[in-house]
């Protein structure tokens, strides 16, 4: 049991039990699991983008990733159906624990000019995505060997029933909200 499981069991949990006045422990919203994404427009150009890609998201997730492919043809971006465009990680149990510990304390602190991530990206099923510019703000990624920066989101899926409960799931967890 990594640091932030850990936390979430003998602090997170109990708290939320008491500020919302569950009934039962089963009630406390927990993480389900985190959808790493990243799309790579270029790779219609240049198929070399892709696997680059999927190496570096390999690197930050500990996870081999899954190419996703176009749903639609599109002629005004010279796309047809089923040509790989990116690449997603779902990470439950340990390994999620892990990225998010690497994410709230680690990687979003290097930010160039970091004020908290907003607290407003909730979907009101009690969700949160994040959007991250560049993949250079991960320890794992060399900065000699990037080719090309690129961004990614970051889908936080828990059991909450609000945004609240997500709010203050995620906020006892570490997460750097803006003040």
């Amino acid at each position: 049991m990594n640091r932030l499981q850990q936390k979430y069991v003998e602090t997170v949990k109990p708290s939320l039990i008491k500020e919302f006045e569950y009934t039962s422990p089963m009630q406390a919203p927990k993480l389900v699991k985190v959808i790493i994404n990243m799309g790579v427009g270029d790779s219609i150009v240049n198929s070399k983008l892709l696997d680059e890609a999927v190496e570096e998201m390999t690197q930050i997730a500990g996870q081999k990733p899954v190419i996703t492919k176009a749903k639609k043809s599109i002629a005004n971006f010279k796309l047809r159906e089923g040509m790989p465009i990116g690449c997603k990680v779902t990470l439950r149990g340990e390994r999620m624990y892990e990225f998010l510990d690497k994410l709230f304390n680690i990687s979003l602190p290097r930010v160039r000019d970091f004020h908290g991530v907003s607290s407003t990206a909730f979907d009101g099923r009690g969700n949160y995505t994040l959007g991250v510019k560049e993949q250079l703000i991960f320890p794992e990624i060399n900065f000699d060997k990037v080719a090309k920066v690129r961004g990614m989101d970051v889908v936080i899926v828990t059991t909450a029933q609000s945004n609240k409960e997500a709010y203050a799931l995620l906020k006892e967890l570490g997460m750097p909200f803006e003040k």
